[in-house]
């Protein structure tokens, strides 16, 4: 596929043996060089890029024989220009690494990919810090606010093996959330349906709906308490309770979806700024909690390759150590 700018016509693209299981967003991004991925999320979005004459989502997976309609796309002197400048290359702490794939730390306030407003994302800043790589891609996605694990493929048959165990629900999936509230010890499994829609300006959402909605995503989280912490000096009032951590294990991997289950039974997270409580993030920030207490901790998965069972772990950046109870048993 050639560097330069796509003609402004409408093409169509078959998908290849090689690319199947890919996510859109991610075969696009590739084919479409040049073309920023903001763009591209925005076509995606409005209807434009058709799959098999049908609508399409950023997160389906491609398949060899689907034919894309990509939509005129002409670009300015401006866009070009940015779109040409290279992510800065960046190492991340790795947590894991062989020949199939690596773990890395994935901080909090970095998105995972460039796209919808950011310019770059952690895969772009690892594939300049490697250049040698002959591929990375994501095999999985952790929201821009949420730090800890994320797997990144090395080859595409791990790729593919990797994210065919994400998809059939065969890893297990912890992470670690500070809630406001007292968590009922006894609520230990949340399975509702979630709903995605967009805001007027183009934001995501999520929300639990009801398992008639016809575009209702089943979805599954197991809670378990880890620990409770009583409201430090100046939270009393905003948080009688304290707070409790939980060790929350996602059987489905929706968009927002921990975030929206545990708001939806009364306990947001701490510093959640898409659906918690406002007033009481200010009065975190003022504490030292500048950012989501959400973490990706542990990871339980087979070897895309060999098929040994394995466990990764992420532990507790230290922005979040201090807000940890005394009393913790997620360990």
């Amino acid at each position: 596929m050639s560097s330069q700018t796509p003609p402004a016509a409408v093409r169509h693209i078959t998908v290849d043996e090689e690319s199947t299981g890919q996510r859109l967003d991610n075969f696009l991004v590739r084919h479409l060089k040049g073309v920023p991925k903001s763009h591209i999320y925005r076509i995606i979005r409005s209807g434009e890029v058709r799959r098999n004459k049908g609508r399409a989502s950023a997160e389906d997976r491609v398949e060899r024989g689907d034919v894309l309609r990509i939509p005129p796309i002409r670009l300015s002197g401006r866009a070009d220009e940015k779109a040409a400048q290279p992510a800065p290359a960046r190492d991340f702490p790795v947590l894991y690494e062989d020949d199939a794939f690596l773990a890395i730390d994935k901080p909090a306030g970095v998105a995972v990919h460039g796209g919808s407003g950011v310019s770059f994302g952690v895969i772009e800043q690892l594939r300049q810090a490697r250049p040698q790589a002959r591929l990375l891609e994501l095999v999985h996605r952790l929201d821009r606010e949420t730090s800890g694990l994320l797997l990144v493929a090395k080859k595409r048959s791990a790729l593919k093996a990797l994210q065919d165990q994400f998809r059939e629900r065969q890893t297990g999936k912890t992470y670690l959330a500070l809630v406001k509230g007292r968590w009922p010890a006894r609520l230990k499994v949340l399975d509702q349906p979630l709903h995605k829609y967009l805001l007027p300006d183009g934001e995501r959402r999520v929300k639990v709906t009801g398992r008639d909605d016809p575009d209702a995503m089943p979805s599954l989280s197991l809670v378990r308490v880890a620990g409770h912490l009583p409201a430090p000096p100046g939270l009393t009032q905003t948080a009688p309770e304290g707070f409790t951590l939980l060790a929350v294990t996602i059987k489905t991997g929706r968009t927002h979806q921990i975030r929206v289950h545990l708001a939806s039974a009364g306990h947001v997270i701490a510093g959640d700024d898409k659906y918690g409580d406002f007033e009481l993030n200010r009065q975190l920030a003022r504490a030292g909690l500048k950012r989501m207490f959400l973490h990706a901790w542990r990871l339980r998965l087979k070897h895309p390759l060999t098929g040994e069972d394995m466990q990764l772990q992420s532990d507790l950046p230290p922005d979040l150590s201090p807000w940890t109870p005394v009393d913790r048993e997620c360990d």
